[in-house]
């Protein structure tokens, strides 16, 4: 199951991780968010050892959501070494995503 993370740990989770992270900025009425998230638990199955993959309800969390610019939900963004690598607005496919984590590893 995916880590919900928010605003006080965001710092030490997403930017200090040894390990790429992705980043859903996303909230629970957001029906794109809830097929996303589908996709990101079994991404986050897949890539456990490899990478992190978090959730950020931007509801409860305007620090980091404001901070990276989020405007539209679902938003993914991809960090490496504590820095934005990459960022995707909208839905996506389990193998773009992929193709994105895979980069950054």
């Amino acid at each position: 199951m995916l880590q919900e993370i928010n605003d006080d740990n965001f710092e030490k989770l997403v930017h200090e991780s040894d390990k790429p992270v992705l980043v859903d900025f996303w909230a629970p009425w957001c029906a794109p968010c809830r097929a996303l998230s589908v996709l990101l638990e079994d991404l986050f199955t897949e890539y456990h050892n490899k990478a992190l993959i978090f959730k950020l309800n931007v509801d409860n969390n305007s620090k980091y959501s404001s901070k990276y610019g989020i405007r539209s939900i679902p938003t993914m963004i991809f960090f490496k070494n504590g820095e934005k690598k990459d960022m995707h607005i909208g839905i996506s496919s389990k193998e773009e995503i992929r193709k994105k984590l895979d980069v950054l590893i």
